[in-house]
């Protein structure tokens, strides 16, 4: 694993990934900073912004993918959150949904508590250490996805993007990003209104 300190910035990163989205993208965010960066590139109802979620970011797309396979569902989220709930990486390679990308930005930190560095984190304890973290695309690729790929560089952004929205899923792309202090960007606090906001835009009334 590569320990080159990354030099993406999230924000510009998730606008691009995110830029000329139409009602054909359903896009599910974790908490925090995930939640703020979709917030900041254009709230829109058909993002869902986790709150006090964590962990559920991956399984909830996976939900949604098999519920609307005509859809292309779009699961942006942390290493953090993540690392809470490994075993949905299982659960997805094993429905396979075709129409399913996840893109985990991976600052080796976690954020919301301080930025102690997370289990991606290089680690430097001790003699026996290897010297570097969780490598979450290949715990991906060990729960039997067949497409994933670490980004570290600008140079491969543009084939990212191209990955996230039209590549046959399921896809998974660990980024590596900048730890960053950024200015929140906060989507509706009301859990109930962005369900149902999000039903609706999807479904339309009842």
């Amino acid at each position: 694993m590569s320990t080159a300190k990354p030099t993406l910035q999230r924000r510009p990163l998730v606008k691009k990934i995110l830029e000329g989205a139409d009602d054909n993208l359903l896009v599910i965010a974790g908490l925090g900073s995930s939640n703020w960066d979709i917030t900041a590139a254009g709230d829109r109802p058909l993002n869902m912004p986790l709150w006090g979620s964590m962990g559920a970011t991956v399984s909830m797309g996976l939900g949604l993918a098999l519920a609307q396979p005509s859809k292309r569902v779009l699961v942006i989220t942390g290493d953090a959150d993540l690392m809470m709930t490994l075993g949905a990486l299982a659960t997805v390679a094993a429905q396979s949904p075709d129409n399913l990308a996840i893109c985990v930005l991976d600052n080796e930190k976690y954020g919301e508590t301080g930025n102690q560095a997370s289990h991606t984190s290089p680690r430097n304890n001790g003699p026996t250490d290897s010297g570097s973290g969780a490598d979450l695309a290949m715990v991906a690729k060990g729960c039997g996805f067949a497409d994933t790929g670490t980004v570290r560089d600008q140079a491969d952004v543009a084939q990212l993007v191209k990955d996230l929205r039209t590549r046959k899923g399921p896809v998974f792309r660990l980024v590596k990003v900048m730890v960053e202090k950024l200015e929140f960007v906060m989507p509706p606090q009301d859990g109930a209104h962005l369900k149902d906001r999000f039903r609706q835009a999807l479904l339309g009334s009842a």
